[in-house]
């Protein structure tokens, strides 16, 4: 198997103008061609201007007569059309997606994106057992809003937050999206820009089951030509957006090793490769928005302490704890202000525990802790000292906030899902309880 090169791959089809043309001869040429994007050549340096780029400028009040220039706009890597295509994966980071390509003498060649990059992944090669919900990451571009908000509401906050879409729903359900394909539509047309994002948004939703395949989320990708998968549950219900950096991302350990099969081609790449395995180890085992394990990475490491337990006859506690009331929070306050409730409370937690323990995001508001070495008696007194530090955790708009906790001791015989059973029934008998408080295994009445 030979990977391709990055001029086999790149989108050929690219406008490009020069910085001292004026913006308006640029938003021209991107309405003219259809295009999200346009190339500005800076002498042997390469820009991008996209609808981003257009909509803050007409925040910041800046006269589209003037030069490029005065945009300030990102200088994106340049590789020469020969590249391998793997040697674009210590480029395409969260903060980029363009790369120029150029032929030999430096000339403009193409462009490639991650949309290049996922249509040449042979879904193939991908872990078919891995699904969606073990990977979703929550993404900070995409933001989820009322079908009646204002689109010019939407466009400033687009601006403000370089968000490439933002997702429309309606009784938790997906009514539709607004991309950046979108705005320049609203643009072009100079729409009225006070009427409600509905009237402009793309209806209905193409969405992909939660429990789908890292392949099919692939296939789904490519077959439909889109940058991003809006995710729902068996109801319908959101769930989530999971974009192709991300799959990009839990392809690469699948990609690892399909190269060790092809030395040749590996000898010329492997210590590039090798810089970068540590990041995409990281982006695979963390959750984004806390920082802390994620569910799969909490899961190997469940395993490893269960081992380490059996071999030194030691206990270990699991406890899951679950903010009370997070659903009014969101309801009252917005799902940013939610996201920053979550935020200091993982603080909070990796805080207060010792280096030893392990803490994960387990999903919505609920963390999950197994904390090593110690038994159930001690784990009580332990999560009632957090619940103690969260009940004065001072949040701006929210004030404080509670959590309740359930709390099971790790037994001979036990795997992940018979532990959390045994914590979740736990927890669940402190909402009944009042919430605020801790319960334990030993208190659960089946």
């Amino acid at each position: 198997m030979k990977f391709p090169t990055v001029g086999e791959i790149a989108t050929k089809n690219v406008v490009s103008i020069n910085i001292r043309k004026s913006i308006a001869e640029a938003v021209r040429l991107m309405f003219e061609n259809d295009h999200r994007n346009v190339v500005v050549v800076d002498g042997s340096s390469f820009r991008i201007l996209i609808a981003s780029d257009i909509l803050k400028a007409r925040s910041q009040n800046i006269n589209l007569s003037d030069q490029l220039n005065i945009l300030n706009l990102e200088i994106i890597p340049t590789m020469t059309k020969g590249n391998n295509v793997l040697q674009t994966l210590e480029h395409l980071s969260c903060n980029i997606e363009y790369i120029c390509v150029v032929d030999d003498d430096g000339s403009l060649y193409g462009l490639v994106t991650h949309t290049d990059i996922i249509s040449n992944i042979d879904p193939e090669t991908l872990m078919e057992s891995f699904c969606l919900h073990d990977f979703l990451k929550l993404s900070k571009r995409d933001k989820w809003i009322k079908k009646e908000m204002k689109t010019s509401h939407i466009l400033n906050e687009m601006a403000q937050n370089s968000l490439d879409s933002v997702i429309i729903i309606e009784d938790f359900k997906p009514l539709g999206i607004f991309t950046t394909k979108d705005v320049i539509r609203v643009i072009k047309n100079s729409s009225d820009l006070e009427l409600p994002v509905s009237s402009y948004m793309s209806s209905p939703v193409d969405t992909i089951f939660r429990g789908s395949s890292i392949k099919e989320a692939v296939a789904f990708l490519k077959n439909k030509h889109y940058k991003r998968a809006v995710v729902v549950d068996k109801d319908g219900n959101m769930h989530g957006v999971v974009s192709q950096k991300e799959l990009i991302s839990l392809a690469y350990s699948k990609w690892a090793s399909l190269m060790k099969e092809h030395h040749e081609e590996l000898d010329k790449i492997n210590s590039k490769l090798l810089s970068r395995s540590k990041k995409y180890e990281i982006i695979a085992s963390t959750d984004p928005l806390t920082g802390l394990y994620n569910r799969y990475k909490f899961s190997k490491l469940y395993e490893l302490s269960y081992s380490t337990m059996m071999e030194r006859s030691s206990a270990v506690s699991l406890l899951i704890l679950d903010i009370d009331n997070f659903k009014k929070i969101n309801d009252t306050h917005g799902h940013n202000t939610g996201d920053t409730v979550l935020v200091k409370l993982a603080n909070l937690l990796q805080g207060s525990l010792r280096d030893m323990d392990i803490v994960c995001r387990w999903g919505g508001e609920e963390f999950v802790l197994l904390l090593l070495a110690t038994n159930l008696k001690s784990s009580v007194l332990l999560a009632e000292k957090l619940r103690e530090n969260i009940e004065k955790l001072e949040i701006d708009t929210v004030g404080k906030i509670t959590a309740s906790f359930g709390i099971a001791e790790l037994i001979e015989g036990d795997d992940l899902k018979s532990t959390v059973g045994r914590a979740d029934k736990a927890l669940y008998l402190a909402k009944e309880s009042g919430r605020n408080c801790v319960r334990t295994q030993n208190e659960v009445v089946d």
